[in-house]
């Protein structure tokens, strides 16, 4: 696989705290991990240690935290409360999660676990450290076109596999490509994923980001495959030329450019850029969907033949040096566009500047009726009505405004990692009161200090009001329990009891304690371990018992000498041709000699009797040619010379004649004379 090495992220700011980036469900922002946020230092589920906030989008925040059971680093993605009451987002978070882990590629940012804690709903997924590649562009500008090619291909191999697998991502674009420190590109946000199979005709809206929009998606709703490579067609124009092909004074004059105009070829903006190129951006950037590769695997193929027609002088030219903007434009976010705003419809001929304003509804739906007009005598005879409400309106508002700002509210500190001493002074400072003060175990918060507060800091709340606080005993401390003699299952049961967790599972042989209870622990019983701590236990198969040897015998005999042994019995279904006679044992599971628990059950495998062969006529046949279609034949041979046949080389007789059935492996004689 190819990394882009060279597009290394300097922009990324210098500071103690590792910049990360991770899936987002909108464009993200870069934040200042300095910044405060209620939820850096808190642990979510038990288990996620917020350390510090990556990024903030319209929908989720992102942040970095620890995974405290399994001590990894991972991307923590918070759907923001506000929103996590409505359902259909909360749908839509869900959808992401399942839809990328069912896609285990090295070009996917990966979901390991989803959940919720209060009012947080949350993605704990694969941390990326490293830069977007919007960041790239805003940094660089446009990009050689061996370097472009190197970040869109994986991004179409990430897109492949996803079309593959039936889905859609619907809203790719420079912010949801990652480029880690180490050059890997990967794929991120899979929050308006859907199934290729799902009709997705949305009526009433248009999800996804303006500027990479295709036609059939701003028309109509839809989206399959052909709507990702439409969009990764204009991340490929946008890298080779530093900027995006269709821009406007508002969301919805793009929106229109998009479904009115082609993508114009690269080479029109970067003189010098190969045909090749501006037939692949074109080819991806179809306004009729027909028209596009079927998918991300098919457009790879394009790509990787237009790489391979390319020459190395063509390939490493030099783009301009030019930067993409860097503002901030609705273009770039995730957005819910409704449909009525979508697609402009076009000017009058000869309409002035003064009337653009009138037609930027879109011609899917009916300009609003006209108010009815007024009298002017009845605007008149209104006018001191609407003075004296107007005054009363600014009073009020104004009188609002002084109670709120007037010191009747103020905002709970940060003390979240303070001492509970520490904790109350703030809150006094505050002109705040200490509340309950309750206790709860924390493997990750220091003993003594604040683990979280009610309500949360940062909350405005009436001055005098009170805070609770959750102070941290540190880690629970358990020993674990004696479970010698314990069935397995009970054994498990107490442990979950005690606050520990089952770990692995051992078998030995042991003639002191009985088949499926516990015979010793790791760590030993009495040790002290942290709540949520794995045992090991081992567990005993009863005493060995030495697997006896069945094979040729009857099958009653068979049972009885291994009944007798302490073990139980199973007879295969199906029988099998051996040099056994029928009825008897041809094969045992498991095999003699074998050492097994007392009471586990050996298979046995009966004999439908050895396999029936037509011998082959060898009467007349040299010695040797009559030897070898035999032994061919599957036969043992025997010779038989006399007197009169010592010195012969000619078969006389044999002892089965040629056309019979005989056992296969069995013994035939020739007679030679």
């Amino acid at each position: 696989m190819r990394r882009p090495s060279q597009l290394g992220c300097s922009h990324a700011p210098k500071s103690p705290e590792p910049r990360g980036l991770s899936v987002t469900a909108r464009t993200l922002t870069c934040v200042d991990t300095t910044l405060q946020d209620p939820l850096v230092g808190q642990v979510l589920d038990g288990r996620y240690r917020v350390d510090a906030r990556i990024a903030v989008g319209g929908m989720a925040t992102v942040y970095r935290a620890v995974d405290t059971r399994l001590d990894r680093v991972l991307a923590l993605k918070v759907m923001h409360p506000a929103l996590a009451a409505d359902v259909s987002f909360v749908d839509r978070f869900i959808r992401e999660a399942k839809s990328v882990a069912r896609l285990a590629h090295p070009n996917v940012v990966q979901v390991f676990d989803q959940g919720a804690h209060g009012s947080y709903v949350y993605l704990a997924m694969e941390y990326v450290a490293g830069c977007t590649l919007r960041d790239v562009l805003r940094e660089r500008g446009a990009l050689q076109p061996r370097a472009a090619l190197d970040i869109l291909e994986p991004v179409l191999a990430a897109l492949g596999a996803a079309h593959r697998a039936g889905f859609v991502h619907r809203d790719m674009k420079p912010e949801n490509v990652l480029i880690g420190d180490d050059g890997r590109v990967k794929v991120a946000d899979f929050g308006l994923v859907r199934s290729v199979d799902t009709v997705t005709n949305t009526t009433g809206t248009v999800l996804g980001t303006v500027s990479y929009l295709a036609p059939e998606q701003i028309e109509h709703g839809t989206a399959d495959p052909r709507v990702d490579v439409y969009a990764c067609g204009v991340v490929l124009y946008e890298m080779l030329t530093g900027e995006r092909p269709h821009y406007g004074d508002s969301p919805a004059t793009v929106l229109y450019k998009h479904i009115h105009e082609d993508v114009p070829p690269p080479s029109a903006a970067v003189p010098g850029l190969a045909y090749e190129l501006d037939e692949l951006v074109a080819s991806a950037t179809a306004r009729t969907p027909d028209l596009r590769p079927y998918d991300a695997v098919a457009l790879l193929a394009h790509a990787r033949e237009t790489r391979a027609s390319l020459r190395p002088d063509q390939l490493d030219a030099v783009p301009p040096q030019a930067l993409t903007s860097d503002r901030d434009i609705a273009e770039d976010r995730t957005s819910v566009i409704p449909r009525s705003l979508t697609v402009p419809r076009p000017l009058p001929v000869n309409e002035d500047e003064g009337q653009r304003g009138l037609h930027r509804t879109s011609v899917l739906a009916s300009p609003p009726p006209l108010p009815p007009r007024r009298r002017a005598g009845g605007a008149r005879r209104r006018g001191p009505l609407a003075i004296v409400v107007a005054i009363l309106l600014v009073l009020g508002v104004g009188a609002g405004v002084w109670y709120i700002n007037s010191g009747q509210f103020t905002k709970v500190p940060a003390v979240l990692a303070k001492t509970q001493a520490q904790a109350s002074k703030k809150l006094g400072d505050a002109g705040l009161d200490l509340g309950t003060v309750k206790h709860a175990y924390s493997d990750t918060v220091k003993r003594g200090t604040v683990i979280s507060t009610d309500p949360v800091p940062g909350t405005r709340i009436r001055d005098n009001a009170s805070v609770s606080l959750t102070v941290s005993d540190g880690p629970e401390i358990v020993p674990v329990p004696a479970l010698k003699g314990y069935a397995l299952a009970k054994a498990k049961a107490l442990l979950k009891t005690d606050g520990l967790e089952p770990g692995m599972v051992t078998r030995e042989f042991d003639d002191d304690v009985p088949k499926g209870f516990v015979i010793s622990t790791d760590p030993a019983e009495g040790t002290k371990r942290h709540a949520g701590s794995a045992i090991a236990l081992t567990v005993s198969k009863g005493s060995a018992v030495d697997v006896p040897d069945v094979t040729g015998e009857d099958l009653d005999d068979a049972k009885a000498d291994l009944e007798d042994a302490g073990l139980k019995v199973k007879v295969a279904a199906e029988q099998v041709n051996s040099e056994y006679d029928k009825g008897q044992v041809a094969a045992q599971t498991p095999e003699a000699d074998s050492q097994v628990g007392e009471g586990d059950t050996v298979t046995l495998t009966v004999s439908k009797g050895p396999e029936q062969v037509e011998v082959p006529d060898v009467t007349g046949d040299s010695v040797d040619d009559a030897k070898q279609a035999l032994e061919d034949a599957g036969f043992e041979v025997d010779e038989d010379r006399g007197l009169l046949g010592l010195f012969g080389d000619t078969v006389k007789s044999q002892s089965v004649e040629g056309g019979e059935t005989a056992p296969k492996g069995s013994t035939i004689t020739i007679e030679i004379r």
